[in-house]
């Protein structure tokens, strides 16, 4: 029988596979590991080194050398067969490809080697290569294997057994070789193979992989092996890329759909799957890595379950495997458009209510779509809804997942006919009890990227969709649901923190911190102690001078204690300005003027800093003992970290409007707070006092600390550092500027001529003074407060 006419663009002799991308990210990361471990886990690596050692001092020396030699030969000869073997059969770009991969793999070794060898690296060196014989073995990669590994990675053994056992048996005999005669360590040895294996994979993803789907004519092949007599099939458009799908037509005049899944497209999208579940607590989709096998089983159980269940979908023919890269599923074709493309004056309330009595099926037979987008719905020529796309979807679902695809179908439907509509003729059929029930999960967190899209095009706030629902049941909370473990800036302060972290301890490794302690002058500590404590009286007068109304001096000095506590989980520029709002709304100030207020007293002490740092940096260098910045240099440090950070806020539109709205809001009705405040010249007193106060007990604070370890610096230079850096770790989100504040500090108090060593114990005894200690009393005071509904 001849194979039907099938119509279809010719398919693309090679491809990037999603996975070889994948693989070559975690190749690097797990070199980033490695290199990481060899600093951790010093006592570890070079203990294992020294076991291994001991144990190879004792085989006989011509043994050693013989075995490494031979080793060494056939490591070589191996691949070099299997390229001439190929090239024979005409497969010379694959080998080509992996002589590309061998020579970058051998450039990364020594340019590897050449970084942990150079000065500044050698305790990374120590732990990576052996140093016997009064010598070392130079480089951490075994360039003799590296390329290699990185040849057999780019040339795809896989399918071809015998080569692939063979290859994988001589690359490990050269490493034990090479082990156990002392070339390399067994870190360097993971670290080769990684180097190895990334760069293949980096190679065969840029110069893409051999076409191995099956084409058309295979499909039609597979498609009679189960009973169906195809005559003519076409490729379907489609737009995305984990499937190929053909319109088939049979000879018995039926029409059906075949989606063709390709095993080299099972781990598409799979870094955005694997975020997805990392960052959301529950109802994320549980397909993250799923063999071609699993792919075709679920979608086929779910297909069946759909259908049993008395919810209208295409129904499935058959399935099958086609060759061992691919497989299908044939479905009953039903001819119509799916809701995203009917056109809004045919979305009429009885189509809706269709699709919410389908969408109440699933429902009720516990059965999560978990992709209902609105291209999930196939609106049939006879307006009848189906069910599409059920790929992943799950059976015996709990509640979250049910009521995530009813909040996600509600978004979709909403952004067609609006937030009214969607929520009257949804309630219509689902009551308005289970739209009750998805008002915390309407969070742009759970939805389909391209429901998040189109929210932002059409700037649909999920906020009136929940006011909508709120109409029907005004008694339902409508507090979002927690359902991401943390949000992209939590993860931002996290790794700035790290960063920051590790800065401190490099700047500790050279600093001999037994010594400064025990040379301390540790009266200076309780100067500093009391500096720290002063900035607290003096955060209060601050804002008192900017409330017209009467507050407490005691409370508000709590407020501001407890504010420190806050600083913990919150930048220090956002935890103080939330506590002290709430702090007057509790105090019987209304909620605007005290955003009003707490930015009047933001905005003067922005000012404040701003021409303290332009009058201390003029002044800097004109007198005083110690060391000192010159004026020029304090003026221009200043200037070009403003100017950088106001070019980079600018120049990036979503970050221009987000700093924009902010702004706006944190200040606006800030004149008419002043206008009030300057009536009384005594308030004006208060706030000015309280923040030229605030600075100057922070000075002294760190003034203290540098005396403390017996530094000497001009005060107006200590202010200069301490206004500048702490500008700069108010910008930060890291929680209180953590790792922000500390690196400007340090890095601040080094150029102006201070010991590294002495900067670095003063700065983090300045943030023990001021961070560290107020923390335990914040958190009583923020305690004590909230029991007695002051905030």
């Amino acid at each position: 029988m001849t194979d039907p006419p099938v119509e279809e663009p010719s398919l693309p002799a090679r491809l990037r596979r999603p996975a070889d991308a994948f693989r070559f990210l975690v190749s690097v990361g797990a070199i980033a590991l490695i290199l990481g471990l060899a600093h951790v886990a010093r006592e570890t690596t070079s203990g294992l080194s020294s076991d291994i050692t001991h144990g190879t001092e004792q085989a006989p020396h011509l043994l050693l050398t013989l075995a490494g030699l031979a080793s060494g030969i056939v490591v070589l000869a191996v691949p070099v067969a299997f390229g001439v073997e190929r090239v024979i059969h005409r497969d010379g770009l694959r080998v080509a490809i992996g002589v590309l991969a061998a020579v970058l793999a051998l450039g990364v070794s020594l340019t590897i080697d050449s970084w942990v060898t150079a000065a500044g690296m050698r305790d990374l060196a120590w732990y990576l290569t052996w140093k016997r014989h009064g010598g070392w073995f130079p480089g951490p990669a075994h360039i003799d294997i590296t390329p290699v590994i990185a040849y057999v990675t780019a040339v795809r053994l896989s399918g071809r057994t015998r080569w692939q056992a063979v290859t994988w048996t001589v690359v490990g005999l050269d490493a034990i070789a090479s082990l156990t005669a002392g070339a390399i360590t067994p870190l360097a040895l993971v670290t080769t193979y990684l180097i190895g294996r990334a760069v293949g994979y980096g190679t065969l993803y840029a110069a893409g992989s051999p076409n191995t789907r099956p084409p058309g004519r295979a499909v039609m092949t597979a498609l009679r092996r189960v009973g169906l007599e195809p005559v003519r099939a076409a490729r379907a458009s489609d737009d995305h890329d984990e499937f190929r799908s053909y319109g088939v037509t049979l000879a018995d005049g039926r029409s059906v759909d075949v989606t063709v899944l390709d095993r080299d497209q099972q781990t598409a999208g799979l870094l955005y799957r694997l975020w997805r579940r990392a960052r959301l607590r529950g109802g994320t989709p549980r397909r993250t890595i799923r063999s071609l096998r699993r792919s075709l089983e679920q979608e086929s159980l779910m297909a069946y379950a759909t259908a049993a269940a008395g919810a209208a979908t295409p129904r499935l023919l058959a399935t099958s495997e086609v060759g061992s890269e691919a497989a299908l599923l044939a479905y009953e074709h039903v001819p119509g458009r799916t809701l995203a493309e009917v056109p809004d004056d045919e979305l009429t309330d009885a189509l809706l209510g269709d699709v919410w009595r389908l969408l109440g099926v699933l429902q009720r037979h516990r059965l999560a779509h978990r992709r209902l987008v609105a291209a999930s719905v196939l609106v049939a020529a006879d307006g009848r809804p189906h069910l599409i796309d059920l790929r992943a979807g799950e059976t015996a679902a709990g509640d979250l997942a049910l009521r995530l695809d009813l909040a996600q179908l509600l978004t979709d439907v909403a952004l067609r006919v609006g937030p009214e509509r969607a929520v009257r003729t949804a309630a219509a059929v689902l009551g308005p009890e289970s739209l009750a029930a998805v008002v915390p999960l309407l969070q742009k967190v759970v939805l389909a990227r391209s429901t998040r899209t189109a929210l932002r095009r059409d700037k649909l706030s999920l906020s009136a969709l929940r006011e909508q629902i709120r109409v029907l049941r005004p008694e339902i909370a409508a507090e979002p649901a927690q359902l991401d473990r943390f949000s992209p800036r939590t993860l931002i302060s996290v790794i700035a923190g790290m960063v920051g972290a590790y800065i401190l301890l490099s700047q500790l490794g050279n600093v001999d911190v037994p010594g400064l302690l025990s040379n301390a002058d540790w009266r200076w500590f309780g100067v500093g102690l009391a500096a720290s404590a002063l900035s607290y009286l003096a955060a209060a007068f601050m804002l008192l001078g900017f409330v017209p109304e009467r507050l407490r001096l005691w409370r508000t000095v709590l407020v501001q204690l407890a504010a420190s506590f806050v600083k913990l989980v919150a930048p220090a520029a956002v935890g103080g300005i939330a506590v002290n709002t709430r702090y007057l709304q509790k105090s019987g100030v209304p909620a605007g003027q005290a955003a009003a207020s707490v930015g009047a007293s933001q905005l003067t002490g922005m000012a404040c800093h701003v021409l303290l740092i332009l009058l201390f940096g003029y002044v800097t260098g004109s007198g005083g003992t110690g060391p000192s910045l010159p004026p020029s240099r304090a003026i221009i440090i200043a200037l070009l970290a403003a100017a950088v950070l106001a070019v980079v806020v600018f120049s990036i539109g979503p970050l221009r409007r987000l700093v924009t709205s902010r702004t706006r809001s944190l200040f606006s009705g800030v004149v008419p707070r002043l206008l009030d405040v300057l009536q009384s010249p005594k308030k004006i007193a208060t706030g000015m006092g309280g923040t030229l106060l605030l600075t100057v007990a922070f000075v002294v604070c760190l003034d203290a600390s540098i005396r403390a370890f017996g530094g000497s610096m001009g005060f107006t230079t200590v202010a200069v550092v301490f206004l500048t850096g702490n500008a700069l770790g108010s910008a930060a989100p890291t929680p209180g500027g953590l790792g922000a504040v500390e690196g400007a500090l340090s890095l601040g108090l080094t150029l102006a001529g201070l010991p590294a060593g002495t900067a670095t114990s003063a700065v983090l005894m300045f943030r023990l003074l001021t961070f560290w200690l107020p923390v335990l009393p914040g958190w009583a005071a923020f305690t004590h407060l909230q029991r007695a509904e002051a905030i």
